[in-house]
């Protein structure tokens, strides 16, 4: 094989010296497949720069020749400064960075080829798509509220990471909306040609069309790429593992990283497939298990692997640690996601008297929408926090339109508000006419509201005083009910007639679903707020809201807690981690296509993100869409380890961890504390004490066992039937 050596031998191994065995072994590696199976912690980030920085420092190819692919810039810049330090600034010349980048710069070389396109093409963002779909919706006569630009362009991109063609799409469609969706496909395409424009799929989909018609094209790249890398392979979707195998298919020198165990973009395309039939594909692959862990304590790294066990879809691997032990893992126990948040916000405190800074403390979640009650425990305990992936819950676009609604019922002369939701949802109500009735007001000292209710006398045509005018009439009928309904239902009732929520489910995308989640979670926090303070008025709930969005002075280079999904933690590391809301149906999720297995990965990148100490927690109660709910602990607690888990008091929890799936709920009880009273020593008659609702005297008691439920009269809150298993009853 032709060598180019660039550096002298002395110097070009000098730096293997700072790799354990087996990561030199996948460093020195160099010719032909190359899987190495990376597991959590275990530097595999150190082996992909070093194995680059062997390839030029040895000579085997010039920087132009290596190909290395990755997911987000900021880890092809990271990789890039790593090799620079190693073999100086010719690494600057290496092809690295993300898929979509590279193959942008490849069809700006190539795409003549293609015909419809020239070189000076535009990539369209998801809002330049959008607006495209909205205008062939429209020219194909359908109704965007129906088929919304965003529900079509959600299934475009999976039709195009599968590699289906529009004809193939209106084949395989399932239903009328699929049909019509797949029709829109085809304009869509076209006018895209005719912009010269690509969207972010085109860019994987189109080098594929170029190297099958086009086999000239792919040999020149072929030769060119004479080493591939890929990084995080497990998160690779169909295309782009059809263009790399294409481009690998000459020299063969294709290297792949990643970790079965981490696959959880399933919901992006990703098929985890890739990573595990990649030894089908390429037989003659040498593998490299990289086990040993840098990162964790031995207690947090035999949790994570007692979790990861359960799996059946996996890639052998047994990871281990020279870390010390290190301390117990802290189970909590709340009594609802108020108490959770506040039991967080207690710990962190404390964590922080004991040396922790801030920074290096992280509360992880499964969706977005736990983070309300989480970021009011921290602001009401002022433990300074930032959300990464996310906005503030209350800062959420849809969340200050929510509110934005309920600022106008309460006050109709709020304007800001006003003009925040006059057109959400769209009613036809344009600009001009916001500026005659601008017009209007200043004339007649109105404000803006008072001038809607005369706006027949500004000069507005009919189409558009009739949306001014039922809107007025909506907001002003719950007006009239201020006072004489709860509020959640209040609330609930006004959304509705807004066409909101509507709007939201109409989407059908994944993002319009967090959004209408995240609009129940602020439904719950009425209903808490209800709860909790009978008295109240939701004037009282939103000045509350305006407090608590007001404290926000903290800069971004502060000393802070930082709050982000667990997906949003992938390839991060904290010395503390909180994973909240350990329960069924909130992690994992149970809907009908939940992958149960991708679930579990999910939660064991949250626990592998833990460098020293790790709490997970669990709330009895939820309220969830507006409605008080009963949760039963996660599954997953049920697979720890026991002999690494203590409660909040640091003893030992029993009954968790049976090593086995099997069981019924009576199995998996953990026993926190032996005041806690059993349906055994229930008594009507006999006076209780709840940790949220006080004092009350039991009713009645109804079958047996952990889920035996028990009729209470609380003195302050009246009646309840609660579920003995989460109760956490004693004896007044």
């Amino acid at each position: 094989m032709r060598t180019f050596r660039l550096t002298p031998p002395s110097e070009a191994f000098a730096f293997l010296e700072e790799l354990n065995d087996v990561q030199r072994q996948a460093v020195e590696h160099t010719e032909g497949p190359v899987l190495i199976i990376a597991g959590a912690g275990s530097g595999k980030t150190r082996v992909l720069t070093y194995r680059i920085a062997y390839l030029l420092a040895t000579g085997r190819a010039y920087p132009e020749q290596i190909l290395a692919l990755t997911f987000t810039n900021k880890a092809a810049r990271e990789m890039q400064r790593r090799i620079e330090e190693l073999v100086g600034p010719r690494a600057q010349h290496i092809w690295m960075g993300t898929f979509h980048a590279l193959f942008a710069r490849i069809l700006r070389q190539e795409i003549d080829h293609l015909g419809l396109w020239n070189r000076q093409f535009t990539i369209y963002d998801t809002e330049d798509q959008e607006r495209l779909l909205l205008g062939v919706i429209k020219e194909k006569q359908l109704d965007p509220k129906l088929i919304s630009p965003r529900s079509v362009r959600h299934r475009i991109s999976f039709w195009k990471n599968q590699l289906l063609s529009p004809e193939e799409a209106r084949r395989l469609a399932a239903n009328v909306l699929e049909a019509h969706a797949a029709d829109l496909y085809a304009l869509y395409q076209e006018r895209l040609a005719r912009a010269n424009a690509l969207d972010f799929d085109d860019l994987l989909l189109l080098p594929i069309r170029l190297f099958e018609q086009f086999p000239e094209v792919l040999a020149r790249y072929q030769q060119r790429f004479r080493y591939i890398l890929i990084d995080e392979y497990q998160d690779t979707n169909r295309a782009q593992y059809v263009v790399t195998r294409l481009l690998a298919a000459a020299h063969r020198n294709l290297c792949v990283v990643g970790d079965d165990a981490q696959a959880i973009y399933a919901f992006r395309g990703a098929d985890i497939r890739n990573i595990l039939s990649f030894q089908e594909d390429y037989p003659d692959a040498a593998v490299f298990r990289l086990e040993q862990n840098y990162r964790s304590t031995k207690r947090i790294l035999r949790a994570a692997d007692s979790v990861i066990r359960f799996n059946r879809n996996q890639l052998p691997k047994q990871l281990w640690t020279a870390n010390p032990d290190g301390e117990p893992i802290v189970l909590l126990r709340c009594a609802s996601e108020r108490e959770e948040g506040e039991t967080i916000a207690r710990m962190l405190l404390q964590l922080r008297r004991e040396g922790y800074p801030y920074r290096e403390m992280a509360v992880l979640y499964r969706t977005n929408a736990q983070s309300r009650a989480i970021e009011d425990g921290l602001r009401m305990a002022a433990v300074p926090y930032q959300l990464v992936g996310g906005l503030s819950f209350y800062k959420r676009r849809e969340i200050k339109d929510v509110l934005a609604y309920l600022r106008l019922l309460v006050n109709p002369d709020d304007e800001e508000a006003l003009l925040r939701v006059l057109n959400v949802p769209p009613r036809g109500i344009g600009e001009r006419t916001l500026e005659r009735l601008r017009l209007l007001a200043a004339e007649r000292g109105y404000s803006l509201w008072q001038a809607i209710a005369h706006a027949s006398e500004a000069g507005i045509s009919t189409r558009a005083l009739n949306p001014l005018e039922r809107f007025r009439e909506m907001v002003e009928h719950y007006r009239a009910q201020l006072g004489t309904r709860a509020a959640v239902e209040l609330v609930r009732d006004y959304l509705g007639a807004t066409g909101l929520m509507e709007a939201l489910l109409a989407e059908r995308t994944p993002e319009a679903e967090a959004r209408w989640e995240n609009v129940q979670e602020l439904l719950s926090a009425i209903a808490e707020f209800q709860q909790l303070r009978p008295e109240a008025t939701l004037d009282a709930f939103l000045q509350e809201v305006s407090l608590l969005t007001d404290i926000d002075t903290y800069e971004p280079d502060t000393d802070r807690v930082t709050l982000m999904t667990v997906h949003a933690a992938k390839g991060l590391e904290f010395r503390v981690v909180f994973i909240a809301g350990m329960e069924e149906g909130l992690f994992p999720i149970l809907a009908p296509d939940t992958d149960i297995e991708e679930e579990r990965r999910l939660f064991y990148v949250g626990l592998t993100r833990a460098r020293e100490r790790l709490f997970l927690s669990h709330s009895q109660s939820r309220y969830r869409f507006g409605t008080l709910q009963y949760m039963e602990r996660s599954r997953f607690l049920q697979e720890i380890d026991p002999e690494v888990l203590v409660d909040e008091r640091g003893r030992p929890i029993a009954g968790s961890g049976t090593g086995t799936l099997s069981g019924s709920d009576a199995d998996r009880r953990v026993v926190y504390d032996e005041d806690i009273l059993d349906w055994h020593a229930l008594r009507p008659g006999m006076r209780v004490e709840h940790p949220q609702f006080g004092e009350g005297r039991v009713l009645e008691v109804q079958g047996s066992g952990p889920q035996a439920r028990v009729l209470v009269h609380f003195d302050l809150y009246g009646q309840k039937k609660l579920v003995l298993q989460y109760a956490r009853l004693r004896r007044a």
